[in-house]
This record gives structure tokens, sequence and C-alpha cells, in this order.
């Protein structure tokens, strides 16, 4: 019953999802993909991909291909898998990613899973599409190095194999255009459900243990995570595809000054300059307000996907933070104080215990063909435990600093409930 009502709410409130993306909804879109995992709503897919850029069989073939590709670099050294390895959650687990000649770039590589539903791409919302963001690490200097998109598509119609392969699936030669639909395809199959959060919170309330219950509730409780990182029928991603700045740059930034340049450096709608100073120079760590030149956009990073968090390690825009007790360490002392630093971030106060739950909690986001490989890195995190450089357990229990005010947690007598919204109806029985 509960499993149904779930359905149920997700093609509810799909509606809501749609507004909030922007994207328009076919009025007779294709078949979905069969076999979308629980938590993967087949309405909001077809909201969220549009039909003329439907992933059909021939062009996801392409796609996967091409993102496997090293030739598509301009020294056959790096392809899309690797900073997005498929075997290990689409990242690179690199603090940050590197490119041609072993060149690092200043961001850390986000998953790919799940990105068909993001509102924008890249942690600083720089491309507004999947197709967008697939042309652009091809052209970065640092990245593939590629010259111009005219060199990308004539290095592959010179290759007889995909030659033949964009002429059977679009009809015509080799366009760059064409080459980012087929990545952006690929992706579009890369799906983050069927977790054991998904089945518990459809009714199976021995799919996760005690400690990640009681996590769940200090997640929409004293940790305040729900607040950024909220989850319910119409938005099933743990993010609430916002930009916020958090203070992890300003560790090591002085954002005034920084953002005083950079005014007079960014030009503004040119997302290719955007793209090369977001990796190759000082100005990386303003986060969004490059892209708008806002100043309340000051070191504000998008809100990422919380699933499979436990196989996509190291955390943050710039992979800072090694283990998910150092996120949580951050969290709990209320972020690095700077003039532009998130309402939002204050302390929580959480015990060691109750950081203990939360990490519980977010293992239990993984994606089945990542259980293996979460286990394994979650094994590694463990041994850091003892390792805790964004500790300060004065501040986040309120000795000094600014004590602010502690969140309660909900009651947990039926946790299932908590923090969902349509997903079932008080009293349902299972």
């Amino acid at each position: 019953m509960r499993r149904t009502l779930y359905a149920l709410g997700i093609a509810i409130a799909a509606t809501a999802f749609a507004a909030w993306l922007g994207a328009p909804q076919a009025a007779d879109p294709p078949p979905v993909p069969p076999a979308l995992p629980l938590g993967v709503s087949r309405v909001m897919y077809e909201i969220s991909v549009p039909a003329d850029r439907w992933p059909t069989q021939e062009k996801v073939a392409l796609g996967e291909k091409l993102f496997n590709d090293k030739r598509l670099s301009v020294d056959g050294t790096v392809s899309c898998s690797t900073c997005h390895d498929p075997k290990r959650g689409f990242v690179d687990h690199k603090p940050q990613s590197e490119g041609v000649k072993q060149q690092k770039g200043q961001r850390n590589s986000p998953t790919v899973l799940n990105a068909m539903f993001n509102a924008t791409q890249f942690w600083d919302g720089r491309a507004p599409s999947l197709e967008e963001q697939a042309k652009l690490p091809v052209l970065n200097p640092i990245e593939m190095a590629q010259k111009s998109p005219e060199d990308v598509v004539a290095k592959l119609q010179g290759i007889a194999e995909y030659a033949e392969r964009f002429k059977a699936v679009f009809g015509r030669d080799v366009t760059y255009d064409d080459m980012a639909a087929a990545i952006a395809a690929f992706e579009r199959t890369q799906y983050a459900g069927d977790a054991p959060f998904d089945h518990f919170i459809a009714g199976e309330t021995n799919a996760i243990g005690d400690s990640a219950r009681r996590g769940w509730a200090l997640f929409n409780g004293k940790g305040r995570c729900n607040d950024c990182h909220a989850v319910s029928t119409a938005n099933p991603l743990f993010s609430d595809q916002k930009f916020h700045n958090i203070g992890i740059a300003a560790h090591k930034v002085d954002f005034i000054d920084r953002a005083r340049k950079a005014a007079a450096v960014v030009r503004s709608g040119d997302v290719k300059q955007v793209d090369e100073l977001a990796l190759q120079t000082e100005f990386s760590e303003l986060g969004r307000f490059l892209v708008t030149k806002r100043l309340n956009d000051i070191g504000a990073f998008k809100t990422p996907t919380l699933r499979n968090i436990a196989a996509t390690a190291p955390y943050m825009h710039d992979g800072s933070l090694a283990t998910l007790w150092d996120v949580m360490d951050h969290y709990n002392k209320g972020g690095v104080a700077n003039p532009y630093l998130d309402g939002g971030m204050q302390r929580l106060g959480l015990s060691e215990a109750e950081i203990d739950d939360m990490v519980a909690f977010l293992e239990t986001l993984t994606t089945p063909r990542f259980a293996a490989f979460a286990k394994e890195e979650m094994g590694k995190q463990r041994a850091r435990k003892g390792t805790r450089p964004e500790r300060d357990t004065e501040t986040a229990m309120g000795r000094k600093g600014h004590l602010g005010d502690l969140a309660p947690n909900p009651d947990l007598k039926n946790p299932a409930e908590i923090g969902i919204v349509g997903v079932v109806t008080k009293g349902a029985k299972p």
C-alpha cells in the first residue's frame, strides 16, 4: 500500500518539479526507457528530458563510446570517463581532476548520476543543459585541450567508424552539436535510485538499520540538512539545486579583493571564458559569481546530490574534505565565517554518536550498482576517522563563538514519513 502511494505521490508532485526545473513538458513524449529504478519517477523523467533529446538505443550506444574514447582529447590521453569513471560512482576520486599532460584543475568532478535532472550543470551552473556541459571539457585547455569544435569534428569524421555511426544515428556527417547530443543521451540513462533508503521510504521499514533511522531524523531536525538537501516526491535528488556559500573557500580566499579583480575580467555571457576561469585561475573560488557577477553569489556553489555519496569521495567543489566525518565536522561548527556565508550556516551541536548516525543514514543512499565499491570506500574513510582537520567541538557545542539555536528532532514513531511530502497517507499500513 505504502509503495503504491509513494509512486502516486511522485506522479502528482512531478508538476511542481516541472515548474521548479523550468523545462517544458512534451505533449506526447516517447516511451520512457524501461526499468527506471525505485526513486526515479517516470513522470519526472518525461518532464526533465525534452522529446527531441530522447535517449534512443542507437544514440546512447554512440554516446557511451564517445564518453569512453580518449581520442576525443587532443593527445589521446583523456576521455570523459577519466574524470567520471562509470565503475567508481562516475567520479575520479581526486580532490581536483586532471586533464591532458596531467594538468590539474581547480574543481572536483561531480557525479554524472542523475545529472539529467539537474537544473544547471557544473558546480557554478555555467551550463544550462547536458549538451552544453558535454561541449566545454573537450575545448578546455587543461581538460581535453582541443583547439576548436572544427578540429574535433575533423578528427571524428576522419575515424571511419564514427563517420558511419554518426551518419546512421543522425542522418548526416559529424557535427559538434551531435557529438554533445550523443554524450548527453548516454548520461540520461545513468540513474541513481533503488537505494536502501528508497525501499525504506516506500514502506520497507527494515531496509535500513537503527543507526540510519536515527540519522534520518537528525537529517530533518538537529542536523538541518533538509534545508538544502531536502528530498520529496517532486525532487528526489537530495539537492535544492541552488547555490550557497558554506565557507569552504574561506579557508584560503580573500573574497572581497578577488571579486573586485574578477568583476573587471569576466565577460557576461561568455561561457567558455567562465569555464576557463573556473578551472585555471585564482578566480575559481568565487563560484557562482563568475556566472552572474552578483555579490550575493560570491563563494557560492551548487548543492550537490547526496545520492551515492558513500562512493564519491572526496567532497566539496574543491575536493578538500576527504571523509563524510570531515563534512559533518564542517557543518557541525557552522562552516567558516566570511562576509558572504549563507545565513543557514550555524553550529549544529551534534555529538559524536549523532555524527555517526548521520553518516550511517548517508550510506543508505547508495545505488546497488555501487554498493560493494561504496563499502570499500567507507572502510577507507573509517580508517581515517581519527584524523579530523575540520573538527571544532568547542564551537559546535556552543562553548565559544556564536551559539545559534539548535533544531529539534522529529518524532521517530514513524520515521518513513519524516521529511517526505506526498509519499504516504498518515495512518496507512504497509
